[in-house]
């Protein structure tokens, strides 16, 4: 007589612009992973959001040109940002926050006017995250005058990995967290790993490719889904720290697995913003990625592997 692994157990529900996937390899301990998921969001929501006037970021945004202390969960997030930025030479810069706000992307993305008669404004260059004045010791901050931060970048990859990793020592069993386009894992997986779909916009796809995660993390940035007409021109939300334009549309998804999401997100983000230039970057980092091209050429890097087809169109993206 053979025993049945169970197959694992799913919640999904929306969450901070897009939807929060959560599975895991003991069904009985999935209202626990998910109480466990929803404190972070909950958490991250209250910390990061630039969209809540009664956000830590708003809160620090118009603190800008004088000192304010932050909390713990705040300087957390933080540091995830300025470490993005500096690995990644300022190429993912948390100070862009006006740049993006100027874009027309200033409230959540489902309340952003789909067609905005008004002019795109001149893009400025962001003030840049090494004006900013940090003490990690005391959680001392100061942004240079009229600077707005936004975390979006890394934030919400930094959330996937928490809420995985508490998730999985909290059950003992294999967790998996996706956030939109971000995903960690934490624990045991199961057998064969967790089969991950891939969608070049950022959609779930009965045909589209699969790849099989056993630990660590993915993140796919994309320029195809998050996007807005203004004054007759397309802009997307990924924004070139250097013009304060939107980064230039040479890949239409990158795909990149790391230990970390948050490092994994890092990675996919500026190889959007890099354009022509990310393959090299990619291959000096060592990242294994996958890269779609406009023409729907994939580019498979750092030993990534070969497309082949989703084996169910539930896997989470």
């Amino acid at each position: 007589m053979t025993t049945r692994t169970p197959a694992p157990a799913q919640a999904v529900f929306p969450a901070l612009g897009t939807n929060a996937t959560l599975l895991i390899t003991n069904p009985g301990a999935l209202p626990v992973a998910n109480k466990v998921l929803r404190t972070e969001l909950r958490a991250v929501d209250l910390t990061c959001s630039r969209f809540r006037p009664d956000s830590e970021l708003t809160r620090v945004n118009l603190a800008a040109g004088a000192p304010t202390t932050v909390s713990e969960h705040f300087a957390d997030a933080l540091h995830a940002a300025l470490r993005a930025a500096q690995i990644t030479d300022g190429v993912v810069d948390p100070t862009v926050g006006s740049a993006v706000i100027a874009l027309g992307y200033d409230r959540t993305f489902a309340c952003v006017r789909p067609d905005d008669a008004r002019p795109v404004p001149v893009g400025r260059p962001a003030p840049g995250w090494q004006q900013i004045s940090w003490n990690p010791r005391i959680r001392r901050l100061r942004l240079p005058p009229h600077t707005r931060l936004d975390l979006g970048a890394t934030a919400k990859a930094r959330t996937a990995d928490r809420a995985a990793r508490q998730a999985a020592a909290a059950t003992g069993c294999g967790v998996l967290v996706g956030l939109g386009g971000d995903l960690a894992v934490a624990g045991p997986a199961p057998e064969g790993g967790w089969r991950i779909a891939l969608a070049d916009d950022h959609t779930q796809s009965q045909q589209g490719p699969s790849v099989a995660v056993t630990g660590g993390a993915l993140a796919t940035s994309g320029i195809r889904v998050r996007t807005w007409l203004r004054g007759g021109r397309t802009l997307h939300h990924i924004v070139d720290p250097t013009t304060g334009e939107p980064a230039p549309p040479v890949w239409r998804t990158v795909t990149v697995t790391a230990a970390t999401c948050v490092d994994a997100n890092t990675a996919s983000t500026a190889a959007i913003v890099l354009g022509e230039r990310a393959m090299p970057w990619l291959r000096l980092m060592g990242l294994p990625a996958r890269m779609v091209a406009f023409d729907g050429t994939v580019v498979p890097l750092g030993g990534w592997p070969p497309d082949f087809p989703a084996h169910h169109p539930g896997s989470p993206r």
